[in-house]
């Protein structure tokens, strides 16, 4: 399995993971590195903005000091080269046969004296001429020069000389060095994306296979546990994540698995040695009925042997409601009854045997108490509960039950004056086939009262009683509409 994930990696989920999360990687690095391009290229033209408004100014007010001689033009030329040479990447005018360097900045003057004042791009005079004649008259900041002609894109900023009407003088900048800034960091950002996302997409897909290796040993160990080996567990991590976990689940899972396995055996041998004796006593009774001559004599043997069916038949019942309750598949038939009513009618039944046991039993039940409950599996719970009370205590007891309600649950408490339950059968009071030393039972009745109560959505618990005896403490959810009320 593991060669066939190496030979096929595009098939595995480290694979699928890796591309997402790569893509999602490459888009945001490419989001970030757009955003931070547009924010420094917004910034170098924004210092070349300022940069063109304050030189514009500085050759106006030149301009307007200078007296219009023989110099003035020199004085004008040598100021433009002087603002130029502030730029990166222009030419140097002490170096005129450096061909390679371009011109960045170009100063033209244009007024009613001759021709036009220039300084920039050599030859490009009447190009610059010609452009800058459909210039919209003198903007207040820099605004965007371009024509096929001058083969570049400028920032220009035009100031009118004084006095009005006697000329203009035009400041252009094509900021190649930002450009080229610009241009060179968009290269290394490309070259280096490139090698992260590869990096990236690396460490991610062997992350991803290392993390899902640890699931396939996980399904291997899961393939090999069967029906009749459940003692197979994953091995413990030191890690502390999901993976982790997982196998801590899995093997609790597996605990609860193997212990009722072990549970349903163990009640399966126990069904099966409960059955054996009740059909073993039936079969005899139905035996000594056909060796029987009198008719009147078999008729007792076959009344014994159906009642034998019948606690039989008792026992089947419970033990299959018992299996359904605990399985969480009893189909309830709730009605809403008055519990206190109930319990008292049990009492009021119970009575006549409790009194020829000379037991003594009270009910204290001060309001009615509605529940929705399924009142026959509510019925047989309460009648295992008395029938406890009869076969467990010696003669001469005191038994009391109290109704009431309490946080919206109704609450039935059953003491008596007993011996109470004893120490190795209080902790496994609830479990299946569980029944003390001298007990005829089958160990049964706790646990389907157990059973009824949790499916109901209550809970149950014993006690011993202070000064001696037993306590059974039960509570049910009231019904809906005493609870809304």
């Amino acid at each position: 399995m593991f060669s066939r994930i190496l030979k096929s990696p595009k098939k595995t989920a480290a694979w699928r993971l890796s591309i997402w999360t790569t893509i999602a990687f490459a888009v945001g690095s490419a989001l970030a590195f757009a955003i931070c391009y547009y924010l420094v290229s917004l910034g170098i033209h924004e210092r070349s903005d300022q940069w063109l408004v304050g030189e514009a100014e500085t050759l106006a007010e030149v301009s307007q000091s200078t007296p219009r001689d023989n110099l003035y033009q020199r004085v004008m030329e040598e100021t433009a080269e002087n603002a130029a040479r502030e730029i990166p990447g222009e030419r140097d005018s002490d170096n005129d046969n450096d061909t390679d360097k371009r011109n960045a900045v170009f100063f033209l003057q244009i007024d009613n004296l001759g021709e036009p004042l220039w300084a920039g791009p050599a030859n490009k005079r009447d190009q610059f001429v010609q452009a800058v004649q459909n210039f919209p008259p003198a903007p207040t900041s820099p605004q965007s020069l371009s024509s096929p002609a001058i083969e570049a894109s400028y920032r220009v900023v035009v100031r009118d000389l004084k006095p009005a009407g006697s000329g203009r003088i035009y400041l252009g900048l094509s900021d190649f060095g930002a450009d080229e800034l610009l241009e060179r960091l968009t290269r290394g950002f490309i070259a280096v994306w490139i090698g992260m996302v590869l990096l990236g997409f690396m460490i991610s897909y062997l992350s991803a296979r290392r993390t899902l290796l640890r699931v396939e040993r996980i399904t291997e160990t899961v393939s090999h546990i069967g029906s009749d080996d459940l003692s197979a567990r994953l091995s413990d991590s030191r890690k502390s994540d999901e993976i982790a976990l997982l196998s801590q689940t899995f093997n609790r899972m597996l605990d609860r698995i193997q212990a009722s396995v072990n549970q349903l055996r163990t009640v399966t041998d126990s069904v099966a040695h409960d059955l054996k004796s009740p059909v073993t006593s039936i079969r005899g009774r139905l035996e000594v009925a056909l060796l029987e001559g009198d008719p009147v004599d078999w008729r007792d043997s076959v009344a014994q042997a159906v009642e034998g069916l019948d606690r039989l038949s008792q026992f089947i019942n419970t033990t299959l409601d018992l299996a359904e309750a605990q399985a969480g598949a009893l189909h309830l038939r709730r009605e809403t009854v008055d519990f206190a009513s109930v319990v008292e009618q049990f009492v009021e039944i119970y009575a006549p045997a409790m009194t020829e046991r000379h037991h003594e039993i009270a009910v204290h039940a001060s309001q009615p108490v509605m529940v929705d409950v399924d009142v026959t599996l509510t019925n047989h719970m309460l009648s295992n509960l008395l029938d406890n009370e009869m076969a467990h205590l010696p003669p001469g007891c005191k038994i009391e039950i109290e109704v009431g309600t309490r946080d919206n649950c109704a609450e039935l408490l059953i003491q008596d004056n007993g011996p109470g339950f004893s120490p190795e059968l209080k902790d496994r009071a609830f479990e299946r086939f569980v029944k003390g030393k001298q007990s005829t039972g089958h160990g049964l009745g706790l646990a389907f009262v157990d059973a009824v109560v949790r499916a109901h959505g209550g809970e149950v618990t014993i006690n011993d009683r202070p000064g001696g005896g037993a306590a059974i403490w039960l509570r049910l959810p009231l019904a809906a509409e005493v609870v809304s009320a």
